[in-house]
């Protein structure tokens, strides 16, 4: 054994003390995200058919413009158009912008549709790149095709909302699949509480192995590739404890940009998307509880489980550490541009509660993270610090991790029910356990790689290549 300097023994304790305190903090949060979660769960109403949900909201559902950015979908778009248009919903128009997509997307649309080119007068209330044509067909009414110079998502969703007529909007990915039913289920807040509601967020659920078909999920089944797996339970974490924790705590920060619906005259309000983050959804949102806040309106951000839309998942690691990267550093970018309403009390709550979760889970969570699992083992084995602090330490990483995870399956099949098939839930169950072991350290490398992307300063998407949704 080494004998160290005093000082180097209460360095190494320290060092551990302020890794394991911030874990279990961490785990706090989510416990606390769970119960308000299971709370929600457990005192909505049930759930109502599509049938009933049509008879009670169509006569008084405001009409909708579905907002579709596409760049590069050449895979997958008629798929995704096809299911837009078959939505049960009482007035709607599907907007699809191709963002001057470099392989056949635009070519796609026009011949799979017939689209010829039209006039429409449109407002330039939201900066975006200039418009080069707009493209419909009396045959598909509801359908039209926006095609304009590259600027990226949130440039693409702007000339969407720009063009776009009706008072709400409902933002989505070119390559997500939406549920039949799920506008008509997304826009329940909008009727039952119209004045303070300004945002809904929807169910995103992995497409990967699923049996599709026009555009639509015939039979929903769990992807065979290991890590569009481990994504399965991510999404269900994500959305079904952490967001409907947050909304019922009414401290939501994020709606997905691949499912939400918005009042247009909010979002216009704000500017839009912001074109310099790759976080638009979350800093419009976090946007939006500013602008509100401001002004001392009464108002509500909303997440509600039962709309689902689907999207295909990353199968490949470089492409999913692109895609976390990218998460993370969109997350940092809002942060720091908003860093003023983190314990700010002219923001209530969302100084309070919602940024100090941003900033413990989001800022720190993956740095504290990573440094734990290069410090503790050789501080432990140098004999710096103690074997209960090193158990402690593998409690907090690993114990509570499977917890969490598990749970939340626990919510879905005790309240949600989607699994149709025991061995699913059993799949999932063994999912949720291994990808502490191994995916969630990697998970964490590339978020801090984000966090190396951020503090460069770097831009762009990157590269995010889909093999295209699986057909019978």
């Amino acid at each position: 054994m080494i004998d160290f300097p005093p000082w180097t023994y209460q360095a190494a304790e320290i060092v551990t003390g302020f890794v394991i305190a911030t874990g279990l903090i961490q785990i706090l949060v989510y416990i606390v995200q769970l119960a308000f979660a299971g709370y929600a769960l457990h005192r909505r109403p049930p759930l109502p058919s599509t049938t009933v949900l049509w008879d009670r909201y169509a006569e008084v559902a405001p009409p909708i413009g579905v907002i579709a950015p596409a760049y590069n979908e050449e895979l997958t778009i008629i798929e995704s158009v096809e299911a837009l248009l078959a939505l049960h919903y009482p007035e709607f128009e599907v907007i699809v912008i191709n963002d001057g997509s470099k392989d056949g997307t635009l070519r796609r649309l026009v011949d799979h549709y017939s689209l010829v080119p039209v006039q429409r007068y449109h407002e330039l209330a939201l900066q975006n790149r200039p418009i080069r044509g707009l493209y419909a067909n009396p045959a598909y009414p509801r359908l039209l095709v926006i095609d304009k110079e590259n600027g990226g998502k949130a440039d693409a969703m702007n000339a969407g909302i720009n063009v776009a007529r009706a008072p709400l909007v409902c933002v989505i990915d070119a390559d997500t699949l939406l549920e039949p039913d799920a506008l008509l289920r997304v826009v329940r807040p909008f009727i039952e509480d119209p004045l303070r509601t300004v945002a809904v967020g929807g169910t995103i659920r992995i497409a990967n192995g699923c049996r599709i078909e026009s555009g639509r999920v015939i039979e929903a089944r769990l992807p065979r590739n290991i890590l569009a797996l481990f994504q399965v339970v991510e999404y269900l974490r994500a959305f079904l404890m952490a967001r409907l924790g947050l909304s019922q705590m009414q401290t939501l920060m994020i709606i997905s940009g691949a499912f939400g619906l918005f009042r247009r005259s909010s979002v216009l309000d704000v500017g839009g998307f912001s074109h310099n983050t790759v976080g638009e959804d979350m800093e419009l949102v976090v946007k939006l509880h500013r602008f509100m806040r401001d002004r001392k309106r009464d108002y509500r951000i909303t997440y509600i489980p039962e709309p689902v839309s689907w999207t295909e998942a990353p199968e490949s690691l470089s492409i999913l550490a692109n895609q976390r990267a990218r998460w993370q550093r969109g997350s940092l970018e809002t942060y720091r541009k908003h860093r003023d309403m983190f314990l700010n009390p002219k923001y209530g709550r969302i100084g309070f509660l919602g940024f100090a979760q941003v900033w413990l889970v989001d800022v720190m969570g993956p740095i504290v993270e990573i440094a734990g699992y290069v410090l503790v083992p050789p501080l432990w084995l140098l004999g710096l610090i103690s074997f209960d602090h090193f158990l402690a330490f593998l409690a907090v990483v690993f114990t509570f991790g499977v917890f969490i995870s598990v749970a939340t399956l626990v919510l879905e099949e005790v309240q949600l029910r989607r699994l149709k098939h025991a061995r699913d839930l059993a799949m999932l169950t063994v999912a949720a356990v291994i990808e502490n072991f191994g995916y969630r350290q990697l998970n964490n490398l590339w978020r801090v790689r984000g966090w190396w992307q951020f503090a460069r300063k770097k831009q762009g998407w990157g590269t995010m290549v889909r093999k295209g949704f699986q057909r019978p």
